[in-house]
């Protein structure tokens, strides 16, 4: 998909569409909201485009609303449901992800006699400081000098970085960072993969200053930056060259202003880890020379070690903030642990049969990724209410549920992003869902409690509209299932719904931009 910019226009505006003309009595129970979802898809908007909406009772089983059920589409994140799902069938809400530093080499004193190995299994939620810790735990020890030098081991998983599908010219950005068993993130976000560029002005006239977060070596910042003066608007741009390591900062920050930030994918995840560790080793008195790649000795002994947070806890950043890293590492993880493959063959070989068992029927799908991130993924929203619906009878179910973004809860993680979203209407703390979003392709999948207190599923997926993306049309439809009071429900048109348009890149989830 290619980064469309949209308009800033300021504060939210109301959605109010029209209320369709009726004949007779007004129409009550299911009808009723089978009359307003339809005035809802009715929007000249959707002229054209694919509308597929389901949305299920799951205590009756009782399909309340269906158009397009069957007809494949393209998920973007919402992808993200199958993938959590799968794994936490897969995985267990326990699995942790290790890290760890070993060798087989002869110690003297200080020294030791070989090579060091820092050996990953994918863990995307090291951050620069663990691996300070990792540094730490091996100066510890007594170690001062490593004769041989320090490998990288992330044979866990194969060495294909990116994705089927995935478009060449969204490489350089974090949202499509290369997976790896071995990589690093800048900040508790776990953007695995990335860096962040931070840009702090300094004169008028003059360049501003460049620096990364965390401080590393595996990418080059060229500065094309100017400082202009105080009170202009910020416009920078970060750009990494296809297939480079070097990153283009250009654009100007205003003097006296607040330092603007950016992010940048690194072309070597690996070397990225290694990088910070051979820093922290320094920092902490160890001498080691950087070395090739390579596979750990087996029976090479632990030096150090760090286990990531369960997966229970990762699905918060991993679904609130629609993580497409997350979601890769953990297709390959269910490769490496069931099949011996880290690949995404493998895993999303596992993702298919513990999908079938959730009752989805993986026959009608295609999943190239975990993410959603590929436009080649084709799923239907009946079988994505399907999967949402048999989710609520699992042992994971409440971990899975707390995960999703909740609209109009202003907590990044709670609302994730949906915090901007619903506000101030009956489904505001009520809906969790999955947004998805890319050029083209809007999506919103979850659950929302009716005013009868029943449970509701559903799930809305929009492709090949040309303006902007109708999430709002998504929102209606949310905020009406949330005003459905089942037997006694009567016909209220379409609900006014609070949207708000911020300055972002269009047709983006607006968690990859840093902008929810």
């Amino acid at each position: 998909m290619r980064r469309w910019w949209g308009v800033a226009v300021g504060a939210a505006v109301a959605l109010v569409l029209p209320f369709a003309a009726t004949s007779g009595a007004a129409p009550g129970g299911p009808d009723a909201l089978r009359a307003d979802l339809d005035r809802i898809l009715a929007d000249p908007r959707l002229d054209g485009a694919h509308a597929g909406v389901v949305v299920r009772d799951p205590e009756t089983d009782q399909v309340l609303y269906s158009r397009q059920a069957g007809y494949r589409v393209t998920p973007a994140s919402n992808a993200k449901l199958f993938t959590a799902a799968a794994a936490l069938e897969a995985l267990g809400p326990d699995y942790r992800f290790r890290t760890d530093v070993v060798s087989d080499a002869r110690r003297s004193g200080p020294v030791l006699d070989g090579d060091l190995f820092l050996r990953g299994t994918g863990d995307p939620t090291v951050l620069a400081a663990d691996y300070d810790r990792l540094a730490a735990q091996v100066a510890d020890s007594g170690i001062r000098e490593v004769r041989g030098t320090l490998r990288t081991d992330a044979t866990w998983f194969d060495d294909v970085p990116l994705g089927a599908g995935w478009a060449w010219d969204d490489e350089p950005y974090y949202y499509a960072a290369p997976v790896s068993a071995l990589t690093a993130a800048p900040d508790t976000d776990f953007d695995a993969g990335s860096a962040k560029v931070r840009v702090t002005p300094t004169t008028p006239g003059k360049p501003a200053d460049l620096a990364l977060e965390p401080s590393t070596g595996v990418v080059q910042l060229e500065n094309r930056t100017t400082t202009a003066a105080q009170g202009a608007r910020p416009n920078v741009t970060v750009e990494r060259g296809h297939g480079s390591s070097r990153v283009v900062v250009s654009g100007t920050v205003p003097a006296g202003g607040a330092p603007s930030e950016d992010f940048t994918s690194v072309p070597d995840p690996a070397a990225y880890a290694a990088d910070l560790f051979t820093r922290a080793l320094a920092a902490h008195g160890v001498s080691v020379r950087p070395g090739a790649p390579g596979a750990a000795p087996a029976g090479a002994r632990a030096l150090a070690a760090r286990e990531s947070m369960p997966l229970r806890d990762l699905l918060v950043p991993f679904l609130k903030l629609s993580n497409n890293e997350h979601a890769e590492v953990l297709v390959k993880s269910m490769g490496r642990v069931l099949r011996g493959q880290g690949t995404w063959d493998a895993g999303l070989a596992v993702l298919s049969e513990k999908l079938r068992g959730l009752g989805v029927d993986p026959r009608v799908l295609r999943m190239v990724d975990g993410s959603g991130l590929s436009a080649l993924d084709a799923v239907t929203p009946e079988q994505l209410t399907l999967l949402l619906d048999n989710a609520r009878q699992r042992p994971w179910f409440r971990e899975f549920q707390d995960a999703l973004p909740v609209a109009g809860e202003q907590d990044r993680m709670v609302g994730g992003t949906l915090r901007n979203r619903m506000g101030g209407t009956p489904a505001a703390g009520n809906v969790h869902a999955k947004t998805g979003s890319m050029t083209g392709v809007t999506s919103l999948s979850g659950y929302v409690t009716g005013a009868d207190r029943r449970p509701l599923v559903f799930s809305v997926v929009f492709n090949d509209f040309v303006a902007d993306p109708p999430n709002d049309l998504q929102d209606a439809i949310a905020v009406r299932l949330a005003q459905y009071d089942g037997a006694n429900d009567q016909a209220r048109g379409v609900p006014a719904v609070p949207h708000p348009r911020t300055s972002a890149e269009r047709g983006l989830e607006c968690s990859w931009v840093k902008g929810c």
